[in-house]
């Protein structure tokens, strides 16, 4: 059994020796240089999904509503504001990849933040000008000042900082309420986990060497400030048809993980570990909701 583990490990090590000399991760490593076949590709390809994904909203999501002439909405209220950091969140991501897409093609700091991290905002204001145009919706203001404030926390940092000092993640577990409510709250894991707001958490998670420079403390440890919601059923709170709604603000305290600050020569590791720094990492949590409760999460999604 010992030398079975011995055989895995030292497979493991030179397939992982061969793997970060590969194609992929020379491929994957961010040019020195503007390189503009690399450039062309991240616009060609940026501009096609971003077209086609809003074609697509337009011709299935859409089409099943009327339209209207263009309207504005106040819908500031609704859903104790999740699903306005959750435009927040999706603002701030986008805007994080188009710039790091444009970083990998070699594209100066200056456009990065220009082009790229605008990519958020400018898609969420499309989708936002059809909201405007649909009967069912409307051009909601408090969801482009959610955009705006998503674009403005990756872009604000790297002029002040130059890096990424404070992270916007989520977390999700699934909660009953889902099942009151399946049309609206999600029918199965994939629909709840984008449309359940009670089992949703934003996370703020701060990098704690980059504020305080202790040797003491590992490069990738945060601290992690988080809200959440619950016991809502509706978006209003009011709603006459559910007036059993408990409806509370939650606040939590949890340590996390950035997972770009753990060393790697590998370019195929290094963007797996960018992929999933956008979920907060598990950790034990100190929860506090807005009738004064304390409660501590073990382990807390």
């Amino acid at each position: 059994m010992k030398w079975n583990y011995c055989y895995i490990i030292f497979f493991l090590a030179v397939s992982n020796s061969i793997f970060s000399q590969s194609k992929l991760n020379q491929f994957l490593k961010p040019s020195d240089s503007l390189s503009k076949s690399r450039r062309n590709l991240v616009v060609i390809s940026q501009t096609t999904l971003a077209t086609t994904t809003l074609v697509g909203l337009n011709q299935l999501w859409y089409a099943d509503y009327e339209r209207s002439g263009f309207k504005t909405i106040n819908d500031s209220g609704e859903w104790l504001q999740m699903d306005k950091l959750g435009h927040v969140f999706s603002s701030y991501q986008l805007g994080r990849l188009g710039a790091s897409s444009l970083n990998w093609a070699g594209v100066s700091k200056k456009d990065q933040l220009i082009y790229g991290s605008t990519l958020g905002l400018g898609f969420l204001t499309a989708v936002e000008v059809m909201d405007g145009f649909s009967e069912e919706w409307g051009f909601s203001w408090t969801d482009m000042a959610a955009n705006v404030a998503g674009t403005g926390l990756y872009a604000g940092q790297e002029l002040l900082w130059q890096e990424q000092r404070i992270l916007l993640k989520y977390s999700f577990h699934r909660t009953d309420l889902a099942q009151q409510r399946p049309d609206k709250l999600g029918n199965g894991f994939s629909e709840e986990f984008l449309k359940d707001y009670n089992g949703q958490t934003y996370w703020l998670s701060a990098n704690l060497n980059s504020f305080f420079k202790s040797e003491s403390i590992p490069n990738w440890l945060n601290l992690a400030f988080g809200y959440g919601a619950d016991g809502m059923l509706t978006g209003e709170a009011n709603d006459p048809l559910f007036l059993e709604q408990k409806r509370m603000r939650q606040y939590y305290l949890s340590l996390d993980i950035d997972l770009s600050r753990i060393r790697t020569n590998s370019n195929i590791l290094k963007t797996i570990f960018d992929v999933f720094n956008v979920i907060k990492i598990p950790f034990p949590t100190l929860e506090l909701n807005d009738n004064g409760r304390l409660k501590w999460h073990y382990i807390y999604f």
